[in-house]
């Protein structure tokens, strides 16, 4: 009896295994990424423009212009001294530049930008920082100034979005503006030894922005408009000072926040406020979101070797790549990826399979 009473137990944990084995078996496996070329094309290779065509820029090195999805470099400006380019907008300006004729992506002439400075395009928006580094404005989409603000210290910081503007100084003080140019929030955040904006970045809505400040406990820094007062909702102190400047951006669903940091990216979750640190060597140039995939990638230089890192939420480290490059810049449109290298762009397509 004992021992058949043993059989039926033994026989009864098989039977549940071997169902529970079945159900693990039928889960469908994880999919992976798949990056796929298709094109590659020197940006001295002009063709046709079209009336449809949704044109992209680039900026390489000195060159700056347009491209196509399908892969046809539409227009190429060249310049010697400097360049600033968006989906709107282009101009190339010298050193000591009164006024700045910019141009539509079509190539018609949108204006002058009637400012002694450095223009910024944002998308279609139009900004110049003023001689001395310490004040900046913003034009309308003529080149006629809207608004001016200025300070006694230089702009060391400056990021802006849909929502809103905001700007970082060397004195420590983070300011966003509202889009007429009223100011939103102004504060220090403080809890360093030295007081320095080194990155920031504003949400889409405007209403939260973020920095990593300080010299002597560097630190990242969240807070979100409260009434007529700024709230630090995140903070956290990171592992080793930087000096260089860093890249700040919100994710466009304003519930992630990526930064760079020396020797890591930085991931801070808005919705449960809790951050995540993934390693990173070199100095990173972009961090860019694509909607369709749900990826992030980030651009990073370490001397003249490029690295892409792709990230997809939270925190989850999917895979990176690297190639030699003088100059570079990604972008990304739908589920394409756009690779620029010196003087080639290439795309490539990605899938999860």
């Amino acid at each position: 009896m004992k021992i058949n009473k043993k059989a039926r137990t033994i026989a009864i944990c098989i039977a549940v295994f071997s169902v529970f084995y079945v159900f693990l078996a039928l889960r469908p496996l994880s999919t992976e990424l798949h990056l796929a070329p298709e094109w590659t094309e020197d940006i001295s290779h002009l063709q046709e423009k079209k009336d449809d065509d949704i044109l992209l820029p680039f900026h390489l090195s000195q060159s700056m212009g347009y491209f196509t999805p399908d892969g046809r470099i539409v227009s190429l400006i060249m310049f010697p001294f400097k360049g600033a380019i968006s989906e709107s907008y282009y101009a190339a300006y010298s050193a000591d530049s009164s006024s700045v004729d910019f141009f539509k992506s079509d190539g018609s002439k949108a204006g002058v930008i009637e400012e002694y400075g450095f223009p910024y395009f944002a998308d279609d928006k139009i900004f110049v920082f003023l001689p001395g580094g310490s004040s900046f404005v913003q034009c309308n989409s003529e080149g006629k100034r809207e608004w001016l603000y200025e300070s006694y210290a230089p702009v060391t910081a400056f990021s802006s979005s849909e929502g809103g503007t905001v700007a970082g100084f060397a004195d420590g003080t983070l300011v966003s503006f509202a889009q007429d140019g009223t100011i939103d929030q102004k504060f220090m955040p403080g809890g360093s030894k030295y007081s320095v904006i080194l990155g920031a970045g504003i949400s889409k809505d405007g209403k939260t922005v973020a920095c990593v400040s300080g010299q002597n406990q560097q630190r990242f820094v969240v807070a979100r408009k409260n009434g007529e007062h700024s709230q630090i909702i995140f903070h956290e102190y990171l592992p080793d000072d930087f000096n260089n400047q860093v890249v700040v951006a919100f994710n466009d669903a304003m519930d992630t926040v990526y930064y760079n940091y020396k020797g890591g990216i930085g991931i801070v979750d808005l919705k449960h406020l809790k951050s995540s640190h993934l390693p990173l060597e070199g100095l990173v140039t972009q961090i860019v979101e694509s909607k369709k995939n749900n990826l992030i990638y980030v651009l990073s230089r370490n001397a003249e070797e490029y690295t892409v890192t792709i990230i997809e939420p939270f925190d989850n480290l999917v895979g990176s790549f690297h190639f030699k490059a003088k100059s570079a810049f990604v972008q990304v449109k739908d589920d394409m990826l756009f690779i620029g290298r010196d003087n080639k762009i290439s795309r490539l397509s990605v899938s999860r399979k």
